[in-house]
């Protein structure tokens, strides 16, 4: 993969989104991505089956090409000042 300057405030703000997805008693989140995530993201080949004791998900090769592209098209600060733009 490239290097690539990211835009941590926007990486930041999609970490908030994701953690918000858990939301519970008041203002809390799990530390974790919500399990319906988890299930999605699988069921679309894109991680390892997420059952398990393991802390960690593993990416498949699609998953992992996605996730690239997806971080270099929204997350990717540009040189012209443009926006990034869906993967």
């Amino acid at each position: 993969m490239p290097e690539l300057e990211l835009d941590t405030d926007k990486l930041d703000d999609a970490a908030l989104a994701i953690l918000c997805l858990s939301l519970h008693d008041g203002n809390r989140v799990w530390k974790g991505l919500d399990w319906a995530v988890t299930d999605r993201l699988h069921a679309k080949g894109l991680i390892a089956d997420p059952v398990g004791k393991a802390k960690s998900l593993m990416l498949t090769e699609d998953g992992l090409a996605r996730a690239e592209a997806v971080l270099a098209a929204v997350f990717a600060k540009r040189r012209d000042g443009s926006q990034g733009t869906d993967p």
